[in-house]
């Protein structure tokens, strides 16, 4: 049979899609990555009783780069917190609104192991849109959450009643947030400590800037388990003094731990998950919630292109409903 039949009959052949489609998955699963480290998300408090008070959050190492790194992104939340006092009908405690907050992070290598970071902030609270979706993803996974279902949707209400008698209310608004500055030092390939300043920059109402300057001394670990698995964590410590109507009631110093990982299960695409423990930020407010520590997940996807740029999308779920965090709050931001 000559050579020309032979490609002749070859070509004739039915095409079976599994004998593309395995070389093309196997190429994408092996498509080569940039021998960057990579990091989680950077992850602040976004509950305004949280964010008023701690100068801690979670910092990602930075790896190495002769040129600015930039990080973007928008957290939007919805949050239903009931404090009650000696009855169901007495409410000593009431966040109820929808939140959201548009970040900006800047860092620039001073040299091997040094480098400078900045941070700002756009930040609002109005009344929201997302209270029917938010009851029907409840009704879904068969979650009862009675401090929802006797509000009215879409309706802000932020105030506290203190144990002195004083009540506090607080009003939606749009407004630029305090300012973060920091400098920080590469111990290693896989340990970094950062020294970071807050300053009183918010031009929001009471209830969503510290009014003071904080600090923090933010130390991360991120280590690589296998060529796709790595792990990251931090222990975080912060001082923020006492300031404004709540100082009675506020803690100076405040611990966060974290703990994570990112998995690279196919090609360029990761998983990622992170969970974030802080230390109550109050005492004695007459809210249990308020005076107890902070329990969040953060967890998504994570694609990362051939330049090395980074594009992110997830959610963060409060584990500890009773402590000051947040209901749901969706993320999405990039990095370059």
């Amino acid at each position: 049979m000559s050579e020309r039949v032979k490609a002749a009959r070859y070509l004739a052949r039915p095409v079976r899609p599994r004998r593309i489609l395995a070389p093309v998955l196997g190429l994408l699963a092996a498509w080569p990555v940039s021998s960057v480290a990579q990091s989680l998300p950077l992850l602040h408090p976004l509950n305004p009783m949280a964010e008023s008070r701690s100068a801690v959050y979670f910092q990602p190492y930075l790896d190495p780069s002769p040129r600015w790194r930039v990080h973007w992104g928008l957290d939007y939340a919805s949050a239903a917190e009931v404090g009650l006092g000696t009855s169901l009908a007495d409410t000593s405690y009431l966040l109820d609104a929808e939140l959201w907050r548009l970040d900006f992070a800047l860092a620039r290598d001073l040299g091997a192991r040094t480098f400078v970071s900045g941070e700002v902030w756009l930040g609002g609270a109005h009344a929201g849109f997302l209270d029917g979706f938010i009851d029907w993803y409840h009704g879904l996974f068969g979650i009862r959450f009675p401090e929802r279902e006797n509000r009215n949707h879409n309706e802000f209400a932020y105030r506290h009643r203190l144990p002195d008698g004083r009540t506090l209310r607080r009003s939606p608004g749009v407004f630029l947030g305090d300012l973060w500055l920091g400098i920080g030092r590469r111990h290693d390939a896989e340990w970094q400590s950062v020294l970071s300043v807050t300053l009183p920059t918010t031009t929001g109402p009471d209830g969503y800037g510290r009014g003071t300057v904080g600090v923090s001394v933010l130390n991360t670990v991120r280590t690589a388990l296998t060529s796709r698995l790595l792990f990251e964590g931090s222990a975080n410590l912060g001082f923020t003094p006492r300031h404004g109507e709540l100082r009675d009631y506020q803690n100076s110093l405040g611990l966060s731990l974290t703990s994570g990982f990112r998995w690279r299960f196919w090609g360029r695409l990761s998983a990622f998950a992170n969970l974030y423990l802080a230390t109550p930020y109050y005492h004695d407010t007459g809210v249990p919630g308020l005076d107890r520590k902070e329990l969040t997940i953060d967890f998504g996807w994570i694609l990362r292109a051939r330049d090395g740029r980074e594009w992110r999308i997830g959610m963060a779920e409060d584990l500890a409903p009773s402590g000051p965090a947040i209901d749901l709050n969706f993320r999405v931001g990039g990095v370059w």
